[in-house]
């Protein structure tokens, strides 16, 4: 069994599985801003999720933040302002048990290569574009993720694309491609056509239902997305990228333009595109990642299946 722990900008979820990523048992509460009652709250989970299940072989966590490989650290979560919180440390102590920590987004891309799709598991260079209220990528390289120099791999969120976002990035930039393409982007342009303030679960159904406002604010982000993925498959030439987060779920309404936008953007007609998909996830993409970190380090020398 393996314990994954994702924590997120508004929810925490801690959850036991086996090591095919079935879940047995969650538990799920709001994230406190207060990183020590957020801690609290986390390893007391862990600990009754220990006494009740057998056999835990680690505990997996990933946070919406800048992590050290190494130590586990998470360096700075830029939606709390935490910084430098040695979460792998405090937790083994507490648990007794191995702990993997690291960026959501690059537990996400892990996931899909454990657990995700067929065609995706095959593949060994591949992106993940994870967008939710803020947006963040993972690399896999020949099957590993790749988190360069202190783990800061991946944070082509903040790759500047244009100027007057509809909304400041988590580090107070309009620039930058999570300004354009995150949730929060989507929602903003929605409220500037429509005067509403809705979730973003909300305005995917408004979209299915076929209010225009919301399809049209979701077009628009497609094409930021499309911008951007152009960009990543410029300089990295991935063999395929895979969208992942609730934007996924409006796959039937963004495809076309976020396809359209990578045709217009490549180098040159004769370099072929690299194709994307949207996760097969759902809800718990970055849950899974965390189960993931437990499986790369239980199986590193296994390749995935």
């Amino acid at each position: 069994m393996a314990i994954g722990v994702d924590v997120g900008t508004a929810q925490t979820t801690v959850a036991v599985a086996d090591l095919v990523g079935r879940v047995v048992e969650r538990e799920k509460f709001p994230t406190d801003t207060d990183v020590r009652a957020t801690f609290r709250r986390v390893t007391s989970s862990v600990q009754r999720f220990i006494k009740i299940h057998r056999n835990i072989e680690g505990i997996g966590v990933c946070v919406p933040g800048l992590v050290d490989p190494e130590t586990g650290t998470a360096l700075f979560i830029p939606h709390f302002k935490w910084r430098n919180w040695p979460l792998a440390s405090e937790l083994r102590k507490a648990t007794d048990l191995p702990v993997t920590v690291d960026n959501d987004a690059n537990a996400a891309a892990l996931a899909e290569l454990w657990l995700g799709r067929p065609e995706i598991r095959d593949v060994r260079d591949f992106i993940l574009v994870l967008v939710e209220e803020g947006l963040g990528t993972g690399i896999i390289f020949d099957g590993q993720v790749y988190q360069g120099v202190a783990g800061a791999a991946g944070e082509f969120g903040h790759m500047t694309i244009g100027k007057g976002a509809p909304v400041a990035c988590a580090a107070g930039s309009e620039e930058c491609w999570e300004a354009f393409a995150s949730e929060r982007a989507t929602l903003a342009r929605y409220k500037q056509r429509s005067g509403y303030e809705i979730t973003f679960l909300q305005l995917l159904d408004k979209a299915f239902a076929q209010d225009e406002a919301a399809k049209e604010a979701l077009l628009e982000t497609a094409y930021y997305l499309g911008l951007g993925i152009a960009n990543l498959t410029k300089g990295l030439s991935p063999e395929v990228v895979i969208l992942a987060g609730d934007i996924a779920r409006a796959w039937p309404v963004i495809s076309g333009e976020l396809r359209s936008t990578l045709a217009a953007n490549t180098i040159c007609s004769g370099l072929p595109l690299a194709p994307v998909f949207a996760s097969t996830l759902g809800d718990d993409t970055r849950l899974m990642g965390a189960l993931s970190l437990v499986l790369a380090t239980r199986f590193a020398s296994v390749v995935p299946a």
